[in-house]
């Protein structure tokens, strides 16, 4: 079993930045590939970024380039998203997920096999 947890969701203001850092127990995941989903009202939830296992290859979503940054640290078993020049579509629950593939896998939420509960993000105009 693979617990996740985020934290660093919060309030900011259009233009600002945030940190989102995800902690896992339990099961490593550090032969997994790791990604961030965020999921806003009435809406579908959506891939933002992903990080292979050794944090040599990422992908973004296009919504993000540019502004997001996903990193990793095996030996503590971690997962960050730096998130600058925020904009208020950017406003969701953002979701930490364990990869079920050491390499990327596929864009989808049912290629991720552990979720955790989730962070709130708003970004005011």
């Amino acid at each position: 079993q693979v617990q996740l947890v985020e934290s660093g969701g919060g309030l900011v203001q259009a233009g600002g930045s945030l940190r989102l850092s995800c902690a896992g127990s339990g099961r490593t995941f550090s032969t997994n590939a790791m990604g961030w989903f965020r999921q806003a009202p009435e809406k579908e939830r959506e891939f933002v970024a992903a990080i292979a296992w050794t944090g040599g290859r990422t992908r973004y979503a296009d919504s993000v380039k540019g502004r997001f940054t996903i990193s990793r640290d095996n030996a503590k078993n971690t997962v960050n998203l730096q998130m600058n020049s925020l904009k208020p579509e950017d406003t969701a629950l953002y979701y930490c997920a364990r990869g079920r593939t050491m390499n990327i896998p596929d864009n989808t939420p049912r290629q991720y096999d552990y979720w955790g509960q989730g962070t709130q993000v708003t970004v005011s105009s």
